[in-house]
């Protein structure tokens, strides 16, 4: 049965795993377990929700004039959008696009270009604004820039099973930085004394703009950190064209018109439809604006999460609205339906302004400002050769003015429309002939399949292999051509336990070799001694409720002399022999349990593979009973553990459990077991 794909990604309810990796180029999962919250710095507490921030510095000396600082600023912002508008004009974003305003000194942070972008559920306009920060830094290697979220860094969030020990959530602020087109983090120096040029505690946006600037080369993050990171914005621009989906929509003939001119309108249309409430439907009933009576078939392009968001969408509507559905059956219903479900966005957005004196957007388009951007945009070839006045190169006009009134002068004027103000203008200032329309709609180019919309459990498995941080390949579906060394097993297991844990978390060695697992007897007999010691008054406890809870150790006469009658310390060698009296007592108490009976040991090992596997286990317990209770054969530890890790594995039915996630965060990965008589064997060969 085939699963639902979620709409886009999810924005302000994302918790994020961060494990702090070892230095250098240590293995993934050493580190510390941390919620992406813990990543919050001093400068992510005005972040909007599901909003992306960017700040870009100048790193080069600050001009000491705040009037010629600004004037600077300025022109990088004009020379920045002309550079990538070829990419930035066609851009359908979920909520708000990339702007760049100018943003005077305040405190510790100099004047700077940044801006915020609400990315809302398309969390890959988050990654294609990375993209274009490092593009940016590339194209000016003088800029130095920093990116974050309500998340955080998410940017060390999505390399975190690489990051240097070091490097945790307090003192993270101000060290992350794309320069020169590469991601850069300011380290600490490792001694004090060592490299006295590196800051100790969080370094200011000037201290780390100095750094940059007079050591460039020195701060360039791990190739396995940088790798993290750009796998999530390779791809880009071409990306972006594979993230758009083409459908086939009835719609009324204004709103195809102003799809027209105006192709990123569709985006405040879904979000409209998707976010609607009793109070916008009322505006549907009837239609005042785009009436039922004049629809044409046309196709639209959506993003992939705008066509999600409105595909799984259940919605009636309301007989007073004038729209009716055909038969779910008819080879048309999609068509009909998503067309539908669009009138709704664009009515209840009309619905929430007045028109707007048309020849206002030409007052925007009249000033130096666009004249100066529209001549940058035909010196980078923007146009691409078209003539003037020519079909194509109207529509890239149109395109280029309504990116230079929502982008560049949206921030600093006044004079921008809303989404619902633009739709009213357009509706005002053009025509349309039904007839044209129609035949049009006769030689659409075919949709596109949604098949992405679902994704069969085969697949999910691939997509969360692939997601995986620690999976370099599938294992392969034929066990016969498996080898597991469950040796590798026990080594790994001894050396998860050697490791340090602390109230963070613990760490997760990726490969046994890396750590010797040693255990030091006379260490841990020392401490069991200095626990258990002569005074019985040593052994109280706050974990323990009630003094009856003591009252097995005190459940021998010898004991109780011991504990009780001896008050000075005793030597090593008495209360090693002490200590050894205390096992033996224990061995014997357990004898006449059935404790021992839960261990495997050699001689169960070798009568198990004498018997026929189907023998009760009953009969098995009843064959160690009448050897005798003085049997005392020593247990394998490594054999033990290799049974009980494999019974474990074999409870979780398939599913997450704790054995897997342990061993597999070590490297470790088990075989389905199809057959539960192949773990006992396995665990005894």
């Amino acid at each position: 049965m085939a699963t639902p794909h979620p709409p886009g990604g999810s924005g302000g309810c994302r918790w994020r795993a961060v494990m702090t990796g070892a230095a250098g180029s240590a293995p993934a999962g050493e580190g510390t377990l941390y919620k992406s919250s813990e990543w919050k710095g001093e400068l992510r507490v005005a972040t909007a929700e599901d909003a992306v921030q960017y700040q870009l510095f100048l790193v080069t000396c600050e001009p000491g004039d705040p009037d010629q600082c600004r004037e600077v600023l300025q022109q990088y912002i004009e020379r920045i959008l002309v550079q990538f508008a070829p990419i930035l004009v066609s851009y359908i974003w979920q909520n708000q696009p990339f702007n760049l305003k100018y943003k005077p000194a305040k405190g510790d942070i100099p004047a700077h270009i940044g801006g915020v972008t609400k990315f809302g559920d398309n969390i890959e306009d988050e990654w294609f604004i990375v993209y274009l920060i490092q593009q940016i830094t590339k194209k000016f290697p003088e800029i130095a820039a920093r990116v974050d979220d309500n998340d955080g860094e998410f940017l060390l969030i999505e390399a975190a099973d690489f990051l240097p020990k070091w490097l945790k959530p307090e003192n993270s602020t101000n060290r992350v930085f794309f320069h020169q087109g590469e991601l850069c983090i300011i380290p600490q120096p490792k001694t004090l004394g060592e490299e006295p040029w590196l800051p100790v505690t969080n370094p200011t946006i000037l201290q780390a703009l100095m750094l940059l600037y007079a050591h460039p080369e020195d701060f360039l993050a791990t190739k396995s950190i940088r790798a993290a990171v750009y796998k999530r914005i390779s791809g880009y621009p071409e990306k972006v064209q594979a993230s758009l989906h083409q459908a086939h929509c009835y719609l009324p003939a204004g709103i195809v018109v102003v799809l027209k001119h105006r192709p990123a309108l569709v985006a405040a249309a879904v979000q409209a439809f998707y976010l609607r409430d009793p109070i916008d439907l009322q505006a549907c009933c009837p239609f005042k604006i785009f009436l039922p009576n004049k629809c044409v078939m046309t196709s639209v392009t959506f993003t992939k999460c705008l066509y999600a968001q409105l595909m799984q969408q259940k919605f009636v509507p309301d007989r007073r609205s004038g729209y009716t559905l055909p038969s779910p059956v008819h080879h048309q219903y999609k068509a009909h339906e998503l067309g539908m479900k669009l009138a709704h966005g664009f009515e209840i957005l009309c619905s929430k302004c007045n028109p707007v004196a048309p020849d206002s957007k030409r007052q925007v388009l009249n000033t130096p400002f666009w004249t100066g951007f529209l001549n940058s945009l035909k010196k980078n070839n923007y146009f691409k050769g078209e003539l003037e006045g020519s079909a194509k190169y109207l529509d890239q006009l149109h395109m280029a003015e309504n990116y230079f009134q929502q982008s560049v002068i949206k921030p600093k004027s006044a004079v921008a429309m809303s989404p619902g103000e633009e739709i009213l203008t357009l509706l005002q200032t053009l025509s349309f002939n039904l007839d044209e329309l129609e035949k049009e709609a006769a030689s659409l180019p075919p949709e596109d399949d949604d098949g992405w919309l679902e994704i069969s459990p085969d697949d999910l498995d691939q997509i969360l292999s692939e997601a995986s941080d620690r999976n370099e390949s599938i294992p392969p579906s034929n066990e016969e051509d498996q080898k597991y060394d469950l040796a590798e097993v026990t080594e790994s297991m001894k050396a998860f336990i050697s490791k340090v844990s602390t109230h963070e978390g613990a760490e997760t060695p990726w490969s046994p070799a890396e750590a010797c697992v040693t255990f030091d007897v006379d260490s841990f007999t020392n401490a069991l001694d200095r626990i258990l010691g002569a005074d019985s008054e040593e052994l109280d406890s706050d974990d323990l409720d009630e003094e009856e809870q003591f009252e097995f150790l005190d459940s021998d006469e010898d004991l109780d002399s011991e504990a009780h009658g001896q008050e000075e310390k005793a030597s090593p060698n008495k209360m090693m022999g002490s200590l050894r009296s205390y096992m033996d007592e224990m061995d014997c108490e357990l004898t006449h349990t059935n404790v021992g009976k839960s261990f495997v040991t050699p001689r169960k090992v070798a009568s198990s593979a004498k018997e026929p596997l189907s023998r009760d286990a009953d009969c098995a317990l009843e064959d160690d009973s009448d050897a005798g209770d003085a049997d005392l054969t020593p247990v394998d530890v490594d054999l033990n553990l290799v049974t009980n890790l494999l019974e474990s594995y074999s409870a979780q039915a398939g599913l997450a459990g704790p054995a897997s996630n342990i061993l597999q965060s070590m490297g470790v990965h088990l075989p389905e077991n199809s057959d539960r008589r192949c773990i006992s064997s396995t665990a005894t060969d």
